[in-house]
């Protein structure tokens, strides 16, 4: 699948988001971790508040991926889609042109649930819906967007896919 480099990017923001353990300060870590996304003034640390509401973008943009349906996934991108304030703005700060989604001085958490938004409904309106999902492999829920060319990626890592491939070969060995 090819798809374009900044939004490509912004989706695996979309993912890594989604994908994140909760743990106490996860918000700020997680800001700070992916800090090329933010503007070099913006502040990373996030109120209480704010790291629920990032909870509650993480939770919409997992629960775009297990839509079963077209409809689905229409309603829940919308709803995330609600959240953001688009402010698109072009750029080369990297050397590279590109764009940019939510204005330079938003505040972190608008940055990022902006981006993550635009990046995922980019990715499922321009390559389908069922380019998203949810690891196959037992003991693993980690969302995952699918590049593979015949869109039949069924885990978010090899590792989980060798480790479900060694748990098959095991049981028909067993069995």
């Amino acid at each position: 699948m090819d798809y374009d480099t900044y939004g490509s990017n912004a989706v695996e923001l979309a993912i890594h988001l989604a994908n994140v353990e909760r743990d106490g300060e996860w918000a700020p870590a997680f800001l700070r971790a992916h800090d090329e996304w933010f503007t070099p003034q913006t502040a990373l640390d996030l109120s209480p508040a704010e790291a629920r509401r990032a909870a509650a973008t993480a939770d919409l943009v997992r629960a775009v991926a297990l839509a079963g349906s077209q409809a689905e996934v229409l309603e829940r991108l919308n709803e995330l889609l609600a959240l953001a304030r688009p402010h698109p703005y072009a750029t080369d700060h990297d050397g590279e042109l590109h764009l940019h989604y939510a204005r330079p001085d938003a505040p972190a958490l608008e940055q990022l649930t902006t981006t993550v938004a635009m990046g995922l409904s980019q990715v499922v309106v321009q390559h389908g819906w069922q380019r998203l999902g949810v690891c196959s492999a037992e003991g693993c829920d980690d969302v995952y967007v699918d590049t593979s060319r015949n869109a039949s990626r069924r885990y978010c890592s090899n590792t989980c896919a060798s480790r479900s491939t060694v748990a098959a070969y095991r049981a028909r060995r067993k069995a």
